[in-house]
Protein backbone atom coordinates (compact mmCIF):
# COMPACT_ATOMS: atom_id res chain seq x y z
CA UNK A 1 0.00 0.00 0.00
CA UNK A 2 2.85 2.43 0.36
CA UNK A 3 3.28 2.84 -3.17
CA UNK A 4 0.44 4.49 -3.66
CA UNK A 5 0.61 6.93 -1.27
CA UNK A 6 2.30 9.56 -4.07
CA UNK A 7 -0.68 8.72 -5.49
CA UNK A 8 -3.17 9.77 -2.33
CA UNK A 9 -1.18 13.09 -2.14
CA UNK A 10 -1.39 14.10 -5.70
CA UNK A 11 -5.47 12.82 -6.13
CA UNK A 12 -5.89 14.78 -2.94
CA UNK A 13 -4.29 17.86 -4.33
CA UNK A 14 -6.44 17.60 -7.61
CA UNK A 15 -9.26 17.43 -5.77
CA UNK A 16 -9.37 20.23 -3.76
CA UNK A 17 -7.84 22.52 -6.14
CA UNK A 18 -10.30 21.90 -9.03
CA UNK A 19 -13.05 21.73 -6.35
CA UNK A 20 -12.26 25.35 -5.71
CA UNK A 21 -12.97 25.75 -9.29
CA UNK A 22 -16.60 25.68 -8.32
CA UNK A 23 -17.31 25.21 -5.19
CA UNK A 24 -18.21 28.82 -4.97
CA UNK A 25 -21.05 28.82 -7.61
CA UNK A 26 -23.07 27.20 -5.26
CA UNK A 27 -22.68 29.74 -2.50
CA UNK A 28 -22.97 32.40 -4.98
CA UNK A 29 -26.49 33.85 -3.25
CA UNK A 30 -25.27 33.71 0.22
CA UNK A 31 -22.02 34.98 -0.85
CA UNK A 32 -23.84 38.23 -2.24
CA UNK A 33 -26.04 38.79 0.52
CA UNK A 34 -23.57 38.68 3.18
CA UNK A 35 -21.08 40.62 1.41
CA UNK A 36 -23.53 42.89 -0.78
CA UNK A 37 -21.53 42.04 -4.18
CA UNK A 38 -22.77 42.08 -7.61
CA UNK A 39 -23.17 38.87 -9.61
CA UNK A 40 -19.79 40.65 -11.72
CA UNK A 41 -17.93 40.93 -8.54
CA UNK A 42 -18.78 37.18 -7.85
CA UNK A 43 -17.78 36.16 -11.60
CA UNK A 44 -14.12 37.64 -10.40
CA UNK A 45 -13.72 35.07 -7.31
CA UNK A 46 -14.11 32.46 -9.98
CA UNK A 47 -12.31 33.89 -12.70
CA UNK A 48 -9.48 35.40 -10.97
CA UNK A 49 -8.76 31.84 -9.24
CA UNK A 50 -8.83 30.42 -13.16
CA UNK A 51 -6.59 33.10 -14.49
CA UNK A 52 -4.23 32.93 -12.28
CA UNK A 53 -3.90 29.58 -12.19
CA UNK A 54 -3.82 28.67 -15.81
CA UNK A 55 -1.20 32.35 -16.09
CA UNK A 56 1.11 30.46 -13.67
CA UNK A 57 0.91 26.47 -14.45
CA UNK A 58 3.39 26.61 -17.42
CA UNK A 59 5.78 28.73 -15.22
CA UNK A 60 5.29 26.43 -12.39
CA UNK A 61 5.93 23.59 -14.58
CA UNK A 62 9.07 24.73 -15.73
CA UNK A 63 10.03 26.12 -11.75
CA UNK A 64 9.98 22.25 -11.21
CA UNK A 65 11.81 21.16 -14.12
CA UNK A 66 14.64 23.30 -12.36
CA UNK A 67 14.16 23.08 -8.72
CA UNK A 68 12.99 19.55 -8.44
CA UNK A 69 8.11 18.10 -8.33
CA UNK A 70 8.05 17.59 -5.11
CA UNK A 71 9.71 21.05 -3.60
CA UNK A 72 7.06 22.51 -5.79
CA UNK A 73 4.55 20.47 -4.96
CA UNK A 74 4.87 21.21 -0.89
CA UNK A 75 5.41 24.99 -1.46
CA UNK A 76 2.11 25.56 -3.40
CA UNK A 77 0.37 23.34 -0.75
CA UNK A 78 1.14 26.16 1.64
CA UNK A 79 0.21 28.95 -0.72
CA UNK A 80 -2.73 27.68 -1.32
CA UNK A 81 -3.66 26.63 2.39
CA UNK A 82 -2.63 30.38 3.35
CA UNK A 83 -5.22 31.66 0.88
CA UNK A 84 -7.62 29.16 1.43
CA UNK A 85 -7.77 30.76 5.24
CA UNK A 86 -7.47 34.24 3.96
CA UNK A 87 -11.48 33.61 2.08
CA UNK A 88 -12.43 32.11 4.70
CA UNK A 89 -11.58 35.08 7.08
CA UNK A 90 -12.32 37.40 4.10
CA UNK A 91 -14.91 40.00 5.94
CA UNK A 92 -15.57 42.30 2.07
CA UNK A 93 -15.44 41.11 -1.73
CA UNK A 94 -12.31 42.60 -2.36
CA UNK A 95 -10.33 40.98 0.12
CA UNK A 96 -11.84 37.19 -0.99
CA UNK A 97 -11.16 38.31 -4.50
CA UNK A 98 -7.51 39.06 -3.78
CA UNK A 99 -7.29 35.82 -2.04
CA UNK A 100 -8.62 33.58 -4.34
CA UNK A 101 -5.72 35.38 -6.55
CA UNK A 102 -3.34 33.79 -4.45
CA UNK A 103 -5.26 30.19 -3.88
CA UNK A 104 -4.72 30.41 -7.91
CA UNK A 105 -0.80 30.61 -7.07
CA UNK A 106 -0.35 28.00 -5.03
CA UNK A 107 -2.95 26.09 -6.80
CA UNK A 108 -0.76 26.85 -10.12
CA UNK A 109 2.33 24.96 -8.41
CA UNK A 110 0.17 21.87 -7.12
CA UNK A 111 -1.43 21.26 -10.72
CA UNK A 112 1.81 21.69 -12.59
CA UNK A 113 3.58 19.20 -10.85
CA UNK A 114 0.78 16.33 -10.53
CA UNK A 115 1.15 14.33 -13.53
CA UNK A 116 4.93 14.95 -13.73
CA UNK A 117 5.20 13.57 -10.19
CA UNK A 118 3.01 10.82 -11.53
CA UNK A 119 5.28 9.77 -13.99
CA UNK A 120 8.33 9.54 -11.96
CA UNK A 121 7.10 7.58 -9.59
CA UNK A 122 5.26 4.87 -11.28
CA UNK A 123 5.77 2.89 -14.61
CA UNK A 124 4.04 0.36 -17.17
CA UNK A 125 0.40 -1.00 -15.76
CA UNK A 126 1.25 1.07 -12.20
CA UNK A 127 1.41 4.20 -14.30
CA UNK A 128 -1.73 3.29 -16.12
CA UNK A 129 -3.55 3.12 -12.51
CA UNK A 130 -1.83 6.18 -11.51
CA UNK A 131 -3.15 8.23 -14.33
CA UNK A 132 -6.76 6.50 -14.15
CA UNK A 133 -6.87 7.04 -10.29
CA UNK A 134 -5.72 10.96 -11.13
CA UNK A 135 -7.96 11.30 -13.80
CA UNK A 136 -11.12 10.05 -11.52
CA UNK A 137 -9.96 12.87 -8.92
CA UNK A 138 -9.86 15.59 -12.22
CA UNK A 139 -12.95 14.64 -13.90
CA UNK A 140 -15.24 14.09 -10.40
CA UNK A 141 -13.71 17.29 -9.00
CA UNK A 142 -14.95 20.27 -10.71
CA UNK A 143 -18.61 18.62 -11.05
CA UNK A 144 -18.23 17.70 -7.24
CA UNK A 145 -17.67 21.35 -5.95
CA UNK A 146 -21.42 22.52 -6.19
CA UNK A 147 -22.72 19.20 -4.34
CA UNK A 148 -19.87 19.84 -1.42
CA UNK A 149 -20.18 23.33 -1.83
CA UNK A 150 -23.85 23.21 -1.52
CA UNK A 151 -23.68 20.67 2.01
CA UNK A 152 -21.47 23.38 3.62
CA UNK A 153 -23.01 26.37 2.61
CA UNK A 154 -26.36 24.88 3.87
CA UNK A 155 -25.22 23.25 7.01
CA UNK A 156 -22.10 25.02 8.23
CA UNK A 157 -21.87 28.39 5.95
CA UNK A 158 -20.27 29.76 3.09
CA UNK A 159 -17.13 30.74 4.94
CA UNK A 160 -16.17 26.68 5.60
CA UNK A 161 -16.43 26.14 1.47
CA UNK A 162 -12.68 27.60 2.38
CA UNK A 163 -11.48 26.17 5.68
CA UNK A 164 -11.93 23.19 4.63
CA UNK A 165 -8.99 23.06 2.60
CA UNK A 166 -6.48 23.51 5.47
CA UNK A 167 -6.94 20.11 6.68
CA UNK A 168 -6.75 18.46 3.62
CA UNK A 169 -3.68 20.14 2.36
CA UNK A 170 -1.81 19.25 5.68
CA UNK A 171 -2.53 15.50 4.90
CA UNK A 172 -1.03 15.56 1.36
CA UNK A 173 1.87 17.79 2.68
CA UNK A 174 2.84 14.92 5.38
CA UNK A 175 2.21 12.09 2.84
CA UNK A 176 4.38 14.20 -0.08
CA UNK A 177 7.08 14.79 2.61
CA UNK A 178 6.99 11.41 3.61
CA UNK A 179 6.76 9.05 0.28
CA UNK A 180 7.80 11.31 -2.64
CA UNK A 181 10.88 11.06 -3.78
CA UNK A 182 12.55 14.85 -3.78
CA UNK A 183 15.85 16.14 -5.17
CA UNK A 184 16.64 18.43 -7.88
CA UNK A 185 14.97 18.64 -11.78
CA UNK A 186 17.33 18.02 -14.16
CA UNK A 187 16.66 21.30 -16.09
CA UNK A 188 19.28 24.67 -16.43
CA UNK A 189 17.86 28.38 -17.32
CA UNK A 190 15.53 30.97 -15.39
CA UNK A 191 12.18 30.95 -15.26
CA UNK A 192 10.82 33.19 -18.65
CA UNK A 193 9.25 36.05 -16.44
CA UNK A 194 8.46 38.14 -19.56
CA UNK A 195 6.33 35.25 -20.96
CA UNK A 196 4.43 35.05 -17.68
CA UNK A 197 4.03 38.43 -17.43
CA UNK A 198 2.84 38.91 -21.17
CA UNK A 199 0.26 36.33 -21.27
CA UNK A 200 -0.67 37.01 -17.32
CA UNK A 201 -1.33 40.65 -18.86
CA UNK A 202 -3.18 38.61 -21.89
CA UNK A 203 -5.40 36.87 -20.47
CA UNK A 204 -6.40 39.03 -17.75
CA UNK A 205 -7.37 41.64 -20.34
CA UNK A 206 -9.58 39.33 -22.73
CA UNK A 207 -11.43 37.82 -19.07
CA UNK A 208 -11.92 41.30 -18.10
CA UNK A 209 -13.21 42.77 -21.79
CA UNK A 210 -15.83 39.18 -22.02
CA UNK A 211 -17.25 40.00 -18.31
CA UNK A 212 -17.81 43.75 -18.97
CA UNK A 213 -19.22 42.72 -22.56
CA UNK A 214 -22.20 41.12 -20.49
CA UNK A 215 -22.80 44.44 -18.76
CA UNK A 216 -22.04 47.21 -20.45
CA UNK A 217 -22.55 45.31 -24.38
CA UNK A 218 -19.62 44.76 -27.08
CA UNK A 219 -19.60 48.23 -28.76
CA UNK A 220 -18.56 49.92 -25.83
CA UNK A 221 -15.53 51.63 -26.61
CA UNK A 222 -13.86 50.38 -22.88
CA UNK A 223 -15.09 47.17 -23.78
CA UNK A 224 -13.58 47.40 -27.17
CA UNK A 225 -10.20 48.50 -26.19
CA UNK A 226 -9.62 46.50 -23.40
CA UNK A 227 -10.06 43.31 -25.77
CA UNK A 228 -7.98 45.15 -27.97
CA UNK A 229 -5.03 45.37 -26.02
CA UNK A 230 -5.22 41.69 -24.77
CA UNK A 231 -5.55 40.58 -28.53
CA UNK A 232 -2.07 43.00 -29.03
CA UNK A 233 -0.33 41.80 -25.42
CA UNK A 234 -0.80 37.86 -26.50
CA UNK A 235 0.80 38.73 -29.70
CA UNK A 236 3.56 40.24 -28.25
CA UNK A 237 3.74 37.21 -25.69
CA UNK A 238 3.87 34.92 -28.55
CA UNK A 239 6.68 37.13 -30.08
CA UNK A 240 8.25 36.97 -26.37
CA UNK A 241 8.72 33.26 -26.71
CA UNK A 242 9.92 33.00 -30.09
CA UNK A 243 12.97 34.70 -29.11
CA UNK A 244 14.01 33.43 -25.73
CA UNK A 245 15.95 30.71 -25.56
CA UNK A 246 14.60 29.22 -22.84
CA UNK A 247 10.87 30.03 -23.26
CA UNK A 248 8.17 28.89 -21.20
CA UNK A 249 6.34 27.13 -23.43
CA UNK A 250 8.40 26.20 -26.92
CA UNK A 251 6.18 27.38 -29.83
CA UNK A 252 7.35 25.08 -32.28
CA UNK A 253 5.43 22.13 -30.20
CA UNK A 254 2.57 23.34 -32.09
CA UNK A 255 3.76 23.00 -35.39
CA UNK A 256 2.79 19.24 -34.95
CA UNK A 257 -0.56 18.56 -35.27
CA UNK A 258 -1.11 16.11 -32.29
CA UNK A 259 0.14 18.28 -30.25
CA UNK A 260 -1.53 21.23 -31.23
CA UNK A 261 -4.95 19.10 -31.40
CA UNK A 262 -4.08 18.25 -27.48
CA UNK A 263 -4.16 21.27 -26.45
CA UNK A 264 -7.69 22.17 -28.47
CA UNK A 265 -9.15 19.16 -26.66
CA UNK A 266 -8.03 20.26 -23.55
CA UNK A 267 -9.90 23.90 -23.15
CA UNK A 268 -12.51 21.94 -25.13
CA UNK A 269 -13.45 19.73 -22.27
CA UNK A 270 -13.65 21.87 -19.50
CA UNK A 271 -15.35 24.86 -21.67
CA UNK A 272 -18.02 22.60 -22.45
CA UNK A 273 -18.60 20.26 -19.80
CA UNK A 274 -17.89 22.64 -16.78
CA UNK A 275 -18.16 26.16 -17.41
CA UNK A 276 -22.48 25.82 -17.97
CA UNK A 277 -22.68 24.09 -14.46
CA UNK A 278 -22.39 27.42 -12.99
CA UNK A 279 -25.95 28.59 -14.50
CA UNK A 280 -27.10 25.48 -13.85
CA UNK A 281 -26.77 26.28 -10.65
CA UNK A 282 -27.94 29.69 -10.26
CA UNK A 283 -31.21 28.01 -12.24
CA UNK A 284 -31.34 25.68 -9.53
CA UNK A 285 -31.55 27.82 -6.64
CA UNK A 286 -33.26 31.13 -8.20
CA UNK A 287 -35.83 30.04 -10.88
CA UNK A 288 -36.29 26.19 -9.16
CA UNK A 289 -36.37 27.64 -5.51
CA UNK A 290 -34.06 24.70 -4.57
CA UNK A 291 -31.57 24.69 -1.29
CA UNK A 292 -27.87 24.86 -1.76
CA UNK A 293 -27.68 21.19 -1.40
CA UNK A 294 -30.04 20.26 -3.45
CA UNK A 295 -29.18 22.78 -5.96
CA UNK A 296 -25.50 20.39 -5.41
CA UNK A 297 -26.96 17.13 -5.82
CA UNK A 298 -28.29 18.36 -8.73
CA UNK A 299 -24.49 17.87 -10.87
CA UNK A 300 -24.01 14.26 -8.53
CA UNK A 301 -24.81 11.99 -11.19
CA UNK A 302 -22.44 13.86 -13.73
CA UNK A 303 -19.59 13.39 -10.89
CA UNK A 304 -20.45 9.92 -10.18
CA UNK A 305 -20.67 8.79 -13.98
CA UNK A 306 -17.00 10.70 -14.20
CA UNK A 307 -15.24 9.22 -11.31
CA UNK A 308 -16.38 5.85 -11.92
CA UNK A 309 -15.07 5.77 -15.90
CA UNK A 310 -12.25 7.67 -14.85
CA UNK A 311 -10.98 4.93 -12.29
CA UNK A 312 -12.17 2.11 -14.28
CA UNK A 313 -10.63 3.54 -17.53
CA UNK A 314 -6.73 2.93 -16.37
CA UNK A 315 -7.25 -0.84 -16.16
CA UNK A 316 -9.22 -0.88 -19.04
CA UNK A 317 -8.52 1.15 -21.57
CA UNK A 318 -4.80 0.77 -21.21
CA UNK A 319 -4.09 -0.62 -24.93
CA UNK A 320 -6.62 1.76 -26.45
CA UNK A 321 -5.11 4.64 -28.21
CA UNK A 322 -5.51 8.32 -26.68
CA UNK A 323 -7.37 9.81 -29.93
CA UNK A 324 -10.13 7.46 -29.57
CA UNK A 325 -10.34 7.71 -25.95
CA UNK A 326 -9.73 11.63 -25.59
CA UNK A 327 -11.71 11.80 -29.40
CA UNK A 328 -14.90 9.55 -28.51
CA UNK A 329 -15.25 10.87 -24.92
CA UNK A 330 -15.55 14.61 -26.57
CA UNK A 331 -18.56 13.32 -28.77
CA UNK A 332 -20.17 12.22 -25.73
CA UNK A 333 -19.74 15.60 -23.51
CA UNK A 334 -21.26 16.61 -26.92
CA UNK A 335 -24.45 14.59 -27.03
CA UNK A 336 -24.80 15.02 -23.11
CA UNK A 337 -24.90 18.64 -23.28
CA UNK A 338 -27.10 18.70 -26.94
CA UNK A 339 -29.09 16.57 -24.22
CA UNK A 340 -29.66 18.65 -21.77
CA UNK A 341 -31.50 21.29 -24.22
CA UNK A 342 -34.62 19.12 -24.04
CA UNK A 343 -35.27 20.75 -21.00
CA UNK A 344 -38.18 23.67 -21.38
CA UNK A 345 -39.95 26.58 -19.42
CA UNK A 346 -42.14 23.94 -17.03
CA UNK A 347 -38.80 21.32 -16.51
CA UNK A 348 -37.62 20.61 -13.24
CA UNK A 349 -34.22 19.39 -12.53
CA UNK A 350 -34.77 15.98 -13.48
CA UNK A 351 -34.52 16.82 -17.07
CA UNK A 352 -31.12 17.38 -17.35
CA UNK A 353 -29.89 14.35 -15.84
CA UNK A 354 -29.88 12.33 -18.63
CA UNK A 355 -27.71 14.61 -20.31
CA UNK A 356 -25.59 15.37 -17.10
CA UNK A 357 -24.69 11.38 -16.80
CA UNK A 358 -23.75 11.34 -20.29
CA UNK A 359 -21.50 14.15 -20.17
CA UNK A 360 -19.78 12.65 -16.75
CA UNK A 361 -19.23 9.54 -19.05
CA UNK A 362 -17.13 11.79 -21.49
CA UNK A 363 -15.46 13.79 -19.35
CA UNK A 364 -14.58 10.37 -17.44
CA UNK A 365 -13.00 8.86 -20.78
CA UNK A 366 -11.02 11.58 -21.96
CA UNK A 367 -9.72 13.57 -18.43
CA UNK A 368 -6.96 10.91 -17.68
CA UNK A 369 -5.76 10.75 -21.52
CA UNK A 370 -5.12 14.27 -21.65
CA UNK A 371 -2.70 13.99 -19.55
CA UNK A 372 -0.23 11.44 -19.93
CA UNK A 373 -0.63 12.04 -24.01
CA UNK A 374 0.50 15.62 -23.02
CA UNK A 375 3.48 13.89 -21.14
CA UNK A 376 3.95 11.64 -23.64
CA UNK A 377 4.88 14.97 -26.52
CA UNK A 378 8.04 16.11 -24.27
CA UNK A 379 11.19 14.54 -23.57
CA UNK A 380 11.68 13.71 -19.20
CA UNK A 381 13.32 17.33 -19.02
CA UNK A 382 10.38 19.30 -20.62
CA UNK A 383 7.70 17.10 -18.60
CA UNK A 384 6.93 20.30 -16.50
CA UNK A 385 6.38 22.44 -19.40
CA UNK A 386 3.93 19.49 -21.47
CA UNK A 387 1.70 19.08 -18.40
CA UNK A 388 1.69 23.01 -17.89
CA UNK A 389 0.51 23.27 -21.30
CA UNK A 390 -1.96 21.03 -21.32
CA UNK A 391 -3.70 22.13 -17.10
CA UNK A 392 -3.03 26.04 -18.86
CA UNK A 393 -5.47 25.38 -21.90
CA UNK A 394 -8.13 23.32 -19.93
CA UNK A 395 -8.24 26.40 -17.42
CA UNK A 396 -7.87 28.89 -20.18
CA UNK A 397 -11.25 27.23 -21.96
CA UNK A 398 -13.36 27.73 -18.11
CA UNK A 399 -11.93 30.99 -17.84
CA UNK A 400 -12.85 32.00 -21.43
CA UNK A 401 -16.04 30.18 -21.62
CA UNK A 402 -17.41 31.09 -18.59
CA UNK A 403 -17.86 35.05 -19.69
CA UNK A 404 -18.59 34.22 -22.57
CA UNK A 405 -21.66 32.31 -21.34
CA UNK A 406 -22.30 34.97 -19.04
CA UNK A 407 -23.08 36.94 -21.77
CA UNK A 408 -25.06 34.77 -24.32
CA UNK A 409 -27.38 33.68 -21.26
CA UNK A 410 -28.20 37.31 -20.96
CA UNK A 411 -28.97 38.08 -23.99
CA UNK A 412 -31.12 35.69 -24.86
CA UNK A 413 -33.06 35.90 -21.73
CA UNK A 414 -33.29 39.77 -22.97
CA UNK A 415 -34.43 38.60 -26.77
CA UNK A 416 -37.49 36.61 -24.94
CA UNK A 417 -38.09 39.52 -21.79
CA UNK A 418 -37.20 41.88 -24.35
CA UNK A 419 -35.42 44.48 -21.75
CA UNK A 420 -31.32 43.94 -21.28
CA UNK A 421 -31.53 45.35 -17.36
CA UNK A 422 -33.82 43.04 -16.58
CA UNK A 423 -32.65 39.81 -18.64
CA UNK A 424 -29.32 41.04 -16.31
CA UNK A 425 -31.10 40.35 -12.75
CA UNK A 426 -32.66 37.46 -13.47
CA UNK A 427 -29.49 35.54 -14.68
CA UNK A 428 -27.60 37.50 -11.88
CA UNK A 429 -30.08 35.26 -9.56
CA UNK A 430 -32.61 38.03 -9.04
CA UNK A 431 -35.92 35.60 -10.02
CA UNK A 432 -37.66 35.79 -6.85
CA UNK A 433 -37.14 39.84 -6.95
CA UNK A 434 -38.68 39.47 -10.07
CA UNK A 435 -41.70 38.01 -9.81
CA UNK A 436 -44.44 40.32 -9.61
CA UNK A 437 -42.90 42.47 -12.07
CA UNK A 438 -42.93 39.80 -14.95
CA UNK A 439 -45.32 37.17 -15.17
CA UNK A 440 -43.41 33.58 -13.66
CA UNK A 441 -43.60 31.70 -16.92
CA UNK A 442 -41.93 34.29 -18.97
CA UNK A 443 -39.02 34.36 -16.64
CA UNK A 444 -39.00 30.45 -16.93
CA UNK A 445 -38.86 30.49 -20.52
CA UNK A 446 -36.09 33.38 -20.62
CA UNK A 447 -33.71 32.04 -18.25
CA UNK A 448 -34.54 27.81 -19.87
CA UNK A 449 -33.57 29.73 -23.24
CA UNK A 450 -30.55 31.08 -22.71
CA UNK A 451 -29.52 28.02 -21.14
CA UNK A 452 -30.34 25.99 -23.91
CA UNK A 453 -28.14 28.56 -26.06
CA UNK A 454 -25.20 27.85 -23.98
CA UNK A 455 -25.75 24.08 -24.17
CA UNK A 456 -25.43 24.20 -27.63
CA UNK A 457 -22.64 25.89 -28.33
CA UNK A 458 -21.04 23.64 -25.50
CA UNK A 459 -22.38 20.90 -28.27
CA UNK A 460 -20.89 22.37 -31.08
CA UNK A 461 -17.06 23.25 -29.40
CA UNK A 462 -17.02 19.77 -27.72
CA UNK A 463 -18.46 18.07 -31.15
CA UNK A 464 -15.70 19.79 -32.94
CA UNK A 465 -13.10 19.03 -31.30
CA UNK A 466 -13.89 15.79 -30.78
CA UNK A 467 -13.18 15.45 -34.59
CA UNK A 468 -10.38 17.01 -34.99
CA UNK A 469 -8.93 15.02 -31.96
CA UNK A 470 -9.74 11.62 -33.89
CA UNK A 471 -8.49 13.08 -36.91
CA UNK A 472 -5.27 14.19 -36.13
CA UNK A 473 -4.10 12.47 -33.11
CA UNK A 474 -1.67 9.75 -33.63
CA UNK A 475 -0.53 6.86 -32.27
CA UNK A 476 3.07 7.07 -30.34
CA UNK A 477 5.78 6.07 -33.01
CA UNK A 478 7.32 2.13 -32.83
CA UNK A 479 10.41 2.04 -30.56
CA UNK A 480 10.37 5.34 -28.41
CA UNK A 481 10.29 8.86 -28.82
CA UNK A 482 11.16 10.14 -32.26
CA UNK A 483 12.32 13.51 -32.81
CA UNK A 484 10.21 16.10 -34.44
CA UNK A 485 11.08 18.73 -37.01
CA UNK A 486 12.03 20.74 -34.43
CA UNK A 487 14.60 18.10 -33.45
CA UNK A 488 12.84 17.48 -29.77
CA UNK A 489 12.01 13.71 -29.18
CA UNK A 490 8.47 12.64 -28.34
CA UNK A 491 6.03 9.83 -28.15
CA UNK A 492 3.74 10.70 -30.59
CA UNK A 493 4.05 11.18 -34.08
CA UNK A 494 3.92 14.19 -35.61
Amino acid sequence: MRKWLPLLAVSLSTFMLLVDLTIVSIAAPDLARELHSSFAALQWTVDLYVLVLAALLMAAGSLSDRLGHRRVFVAGLVIFAAASLACGLATGTGTLIAARGVQGAGAAAMYATNAALLGVVYAGRDRSVAFGVWGAANGAAAAAGPILGGFLTEHVGWRSIFLVNLPVAVVAVVLARVAMPGGRGSAAGRVDVPGVATFTAAATLVVYGLIRAGDTGWTDPLTVGVLAAGAVTAAGFLLVERRRTDPMLDLTLFRRPSFAVLMFGAAAVTAAAFANLVFVSLWAQSVLGLGAMAAGLILAPMAVVAFVVAGLGGRLLHAVPPRHSIGWGLLLVAAGTALCMLAGPGSGWAALMPGLCVSGLGVGLCTPVLASAALAVAPPGRAGMANGASNTFRQLGYALALPVFATVVTARAGEILGDAATARRLTGGGYQDLVGQVPAGVLRAAYVAGLDRIFLISAVIAGVAGVAVLALLRPPAVGGAEPDRAGAPSGVAA
